[in-house]
């Protein structure tokens, strides 16, 4: 496989570069960084999402990727596989982290028709593209056996015989001097409709990035079945006018595939003038849907979980609400708030407790939970930041209480990504609302 596998927020140099290795430091060849340069002042003068940011090591210029993680493909086919950074802080290596991370991904909107457990398996051989493609594969063939469905299509064309309605306008334009032809609309029965157009064009593209035999192999038996089907030139037209009929229910997965595949529904792809599809994911969205999965599962009844809830304001003006206030979760009781959380993908360490390194917290994320807790818990209860549990951030901080307004109280706890659980301390008021074995007492000082 022509790439390598690095970690988030690992920077990259021109393999010509006269710098040393150095850990967190990864050499691709001059082409490749040249590309990634020309990605990053791109993205600058877009605004858009900063995937990749210029920076310098030892003096010399380097591209950091920053907290997405996934497979970035480069117009050559070198290919950048971006693993979680936590899968260096709890070991493992790259093997662990990939399978991590796709489990992870299996939370995500528009991501949760990946096959957990045949993704694992292939997970621990191949890299995340190929896995992916693998997975849309599987799909397409699950459908192949099925059968491809059908439907009445309408057609026009100069026929020898006259079938369905006469089109006399253009049937004068062409046939004046031709008796033996009918220009004609009609319908015909065929298995040209826009869900089979995409899984064709996802099949040709897939043939192109793939690197694997075994997954070029099945993509070209798959493709003979869609010979009589034309690949869509069109994906985001085809996309609005796909309708799934009753029992076409097994179309879903393929075509949630497609849609990555095609660019269609990517969180990001490369930009330029090189088409380089890539597949690359906010680590900050992908674990808050893997802690909002597996927290709603911890919680005592009649306890629920709701996911970004946005019932309040910062402030009012003239009469209107402005900055709605957007947790990512939200425990209630009935019709009560009963307890704010928002995650955050950084990784602490409960041994910093002094003054100025203060475990790695940001500031900024304690004005956020407190205007959290003044609108949700009208300024008394608890709130929570949920940071992903490490070797050196395994158990829960002491509380942190907020002066004002008094009662007011932030906790800073753990979510182990392997028993996706939530560690709750003992003295916690909210301890009661979690089923037992995620108990801890905290350490470090608030």
């Amino acid at each position: 496989m022509n790439g390598i596998t690095i970690y988030e927020f690992d920077a990259l140099i021109a393999a010509a570069s006269d710098s040393g290795d150095a850990e967190n430091l990864h050499r691709v060849p001059d082409r490749v960084y040249g590309w990634l340069e020309d990605q990053c002042l791109r993205s600058a003068e877009a605004g858009d999402a900063a995937w990749l940011r210029l920076t310098q090591r030892r003096g010399r210029r380097a591209v950091q990727v920053t907290s997405f993680v996934g497979v970035l493909r480069a117009p050559d086919g070198f290919q950048i596989e971006v693993l979680p950074k936590v899968g260096k802080a709890i070991g493992g290596g790259a093997k662990e982290a990939r399978q991590l991370l796709i489990e992870m991904l299996c939370c995500l909107q528009g991501f949760r028709h990946v096959q957990t457990d045949s993704a694992k398996i292939s997970a621990a051989r191949i890299p995340l593209l190929e896995v992916f493609i693998a997975e849309y594969l599987r799909a397409v063939e699950r459908i192949v056996k099925s059968g491809l469905r059908s439907d009445y299509s309408s057609r026009q064309d100069n026929l020898f015989a006259l079938r369905g309605k006469l089109l006399v306008a253009p049937h004068m334009r062409q046939n004046l001097y031709r008796a033996d032809r009918f220009f004609t609309e009609h319908d015909e029965f065929t298995t040209d409709r826009p869900e089979n157009r995409l899984l064709h064009a996802a099949l040709r593209r897939v043939l192109v990035l793939t690197a694997s035999q075994a997954n070029q192999r099945l993509a070209r038996e798959l493709k003979f079945v869609f010979a009589d089907v034309p690949a869509s030139v069109q994906p985001r037209i085809d996309f609005q006018r796909v309708r799934l009929d009753r029992g076409m229910g097994y179309y879903t997965d393929a075509l949630a595939w497609a849609r990555l595949i095609l660019d269609e529904a990517s969180p990001l792809t490369g930009t330029g003038n090189h088409h380089a599809p890539s597949l690359l994911f906010p680590m900050e969205a992908v674990f808050e849907a893997f802690a909002a999965k597996h927290l709603a599962r911890q919680l005592t009844r009649p306890l629920i979980l709701k996911t970004q809830a946005r019932s309040h304001h910062l402030v009012r003006h003239r009469g209107q609400n402005w900055f709605r206030l957007k947790p990512d979760l939200l425990i209630r009781d009935g019709g009560r708030d009963a307890l704010v959380l928002d995650t955050k993908w950084k990784l602490l360490d409960g041994l910093k407790s002094n003054g100025s390194d203060k475990y790695g917290l940001s500031q900024g994320d304690f004005y956020q939970l407190q205007a959290y807790g003044h609108s949700y818990l009208d300024g008394l209860g608890d709130v929570v930041l949920v940071y992903p549990k490490t070797s050196t951030f395994d158990r829960p901080l002491s509380v942190f209480e907020f002066p004002k307004p008094e009662g007011l109280r932030l906790w800073a706890l753990p979510f182990c990504l392997k028993s996706r659980r939530l560690s709750v301390p003992d003295d916690a008021p909210f301890a009661a609302n979690f089923l037992g074995g995620c108990r801890e007492g905290a350490t470090g000082r608030g």
